[in-house]
């Protein structure tokens, strides 16, 4: 049934990625080569607005119209590499002999799926209960909001050349980095071996009924736990990005605190560009657009919670305070390319 079930999770990838990523995306693509304008406007509430019930239902409506179809998708995969793909065949698909490895073969698959950090998280944990290399699965779920193609060419048709070269070589050291710190530093990466893994289906029934328990399961407790948290960030959204007024501040510590805050934010694909197009045209420093091009698409405070239960709290601070870092990174990088 191995190959049965590789085949149902590549149509249901293929179909799902063609409805909710690509053939949108090349839509797009194209509008912005015409009017190299971004439509639409940033999803928090006002800057510096008070926290407010509205604003958090206002904020969460808007985010879920922008990324229903790709977190449907994305739980419909999750449940698939759990239960339909072979075991030993992911396994040696992302198994590398050295971390550098894992981190590319992460970020490799990555790139076709082109998904924000909050509908990548169900995928890389569906990963990581079949048993990948957590190397190769930090690398996948970093690499997806830092990596997309599609993003990279938005930034390409709507700002100038050094920004898109700093999200992708700062993007690249924080995937890379990420996986080689996870991979050889902590306990919770473990390799499970064929011999502890569970046996995989052998009928269509087994192999039906265990995609059907894995959804389920993904149903009843990723997508509530989800949906509270992206309520509870839309809550506090306009309070905390108020980026123009820590922007007048000077120094590390509060590009620190902009990085700190563009990591818990939470954004569709490609919210990051409406904010930093909005904050250099008000006059805004380039280190706070650099700092916020990688740590607001690379995590939110959902994607961060979702996760840490299956990397464990350290290694999910860890890979947050790279990605912070990292934001930092890119802050130099933009200043010195302008």
């Amino acid at each position: 049934m191995g190959w049965a079930g590789l085949a149902l999770t590549l149509v249901i990838l293929v179909a799902g990625l063609l409805w909710a990523k690509w053939l949108p995306y090349d839509l797009k693509a194209h509008k912005l080569a015409e009017t190299g304008v971004w439509g639409g406007e940033a999803i928090f509430g006002a800057a510096g607005s008070t926290p407010s019930l509205q604003g958090a239902f206002d904020f969460t409506v808007v985010y879920l119209k922008a990324v229903w179809k790709a977190a449907l998708v994305a739980l419909l995969v999750a449940a698939a590499l759990e239960s339909l793909v072979p075991r030993r065949w992911l396994l040696r698909a992302l198994s590398r002999r050295t971390s550098w490895g894992q981190g590319i073969s992460g970020a490799l698959l990555a790139l076709p799926s082109m998904m924000c950090t909050c509908c990548t998280a169900p995928v890389a944990i569906g990963l990581r209960r079949s048993g990948a290399p957590a190397g190769a699965t930090v690398a996948y779920w970093l690499a997806n909001p830092l990596l997309n193609p599609a993003v990279l060419v938005f930034l390409g048709l709507t700002m100038s050349w050094p920004f898109v070269t700093t999200r992708v070589v700062v993007g690249i050291v924080v995937v890379l980095v990420a996986a080689v710190l996870v991979s050889r530093h902590f306990s919770t990466v473990e390799v499970e071996t064929p011999e502890t893994l569970p046996a995989d289906p052998q009928t269509w029934g087994e192999m039906l009924s265990r995609f059907g328990r894995a959804l389920g399961r993904y149903l009843l407790i990723l997508v509530p736990e989800y949906l509270l948290l992206v309520v509870l960030v839309g809550f506090f959204s306009g309070w905390l990005s108020d980026f123009a007024a820590l922007s007048q501040h000077t120094g590390p510590l509060a590009l620190l605190l902009v990085g700190v805050i563009g990591a818990a934010l939470v954004i569709p694909t490609g919210g990051e560009i409406p904010v930093v197009v909005g904050l250099t045209a008000a006059g805004a420093s380039y280190g706070v657009a650099g700092v916020l091009l990688i740590t607001l698409p690379a995590l939110s405070i959902p994607s961060i919670v979702m996760v840490a239960r299956h990397f464990g709290i350290r290694t999910t601070l860890l890979v947050t305070g790279l990605v912070v870092v990292g934001g930092l990174l890119a802050a130099g990088l933009l200043v010195a390319l302008t």
